[in-house]
């Protein structure tokens, strides 16, 4: 699939991706990039961040990497810090990082729940809080969370995700009103599925993994699941100041799938 060649006005501008390393985070790095942008991609795996840099080497001057487990609130203090000893700024935070969880709510643990919502919530939250201050110092600040469609509907047996995703929507609108008052822009973005690595692992795991993905595009009025790509322009869009009047606002991306 060919997708226009939109530019947006991000130049100069910093920003940071959690789960910056593959996936809609690693689409929307390349599209920052592309338009000028310097990026701190964010993700637990080194492997991952290494093969991550080396196919955006072409930016390699505008682009880190930096290790860091999300779930603790110190390695979301340490990511700011490196990125202000880095590029000196924050302009742009994408918190993309997040696992998914199936599991009936009958039979998931305690630690479970608490991984999913480290993972998804929490980190969310506190790479935020540590990046406002130095969004409100440069004076401009965009902020995109990515929930779900699973966060605007209840999806049966993945409970524990749904609960976290929501959150995630209602973090957003409080922020957006919070923030406004700092010119810093909150917004969320809700794919439905995507062609990513965290897809491709769930297809595995059933016994007809290419019926699976078939009947899995079925769903979508618009015939197919989303690419990276799809989500990564909405993302940069709202990132840009061609949204520079869109606050607490919360976009579905997800080929009609919500509005049946």
């Amino acid at each position: 699939m060919t997708w226009p060649n939109v530019k947006y006005d991000v130049a100069g501008k910093y920003a940071i991706i959690s789960g910056g390393t593959s996936g809609i985070g690693l689409s929307t790095a390349k599209l920052l990039l592309e338009n000028g942008a310097y990026v701190a991609i964010v993700g637990r795996q080194i492997t991952k961040g290494e093969l991550a840099l080396q196919s955006l080497a072409e930016f390699s001057d505008h682009t880190i990497f930096i290790p860091a487990n999300l779930s603790s609130v110190a390695q979301c203090q340490h990511v700011i810090k490196t990125v202000l000893n880095k590029f000196g700024n924050i302009n742009i935070l994408v918190n993309c990082a997040g696992i998914y969880h199936e599991k009936l709510f009958s039979n998931t643990t305690e630690e479970e729940y608490e991984t999913v919502m480290s993972i998804n919530l929490k980190a969310t939250y506190f790479l935020t809080k540590y990046a406002v201050p130095a969004m409100r110092k440069s004076g401009y600040g965009a902020i995109i969370n990515l929930s779900s469609d699973a966060g605007l509907k209840g999806n049966p047996g993945c409970s524990t995700y749904c609960a976290s995703k929501g959150a995630i929507i209602a973090l957003t609108k409080s922020l957006a009103l919070e923030l406004a008052p700092h010119s810093i822009r909150v917004n969320c973005v809700c794919p439905g599925d995507v062609a990513t690595p965290m897809l491709e692992a769930q297809a595995t795991q059933t016994t007809d993994p290419k019926t699976f993905l078939e009947n899995l595009n079925a769903l979508y009025p618009l015939g197919r699941v989303a690419q990276p790509e799809d989500v990564a322009q909405v993302i940069c869009f709202l990132a840009s100041s061609c949204a520079s009047y869109v606050t607490g606002a919360i976009w579905s991306v997800d080929g009609g799938l919500t509005a049946r």
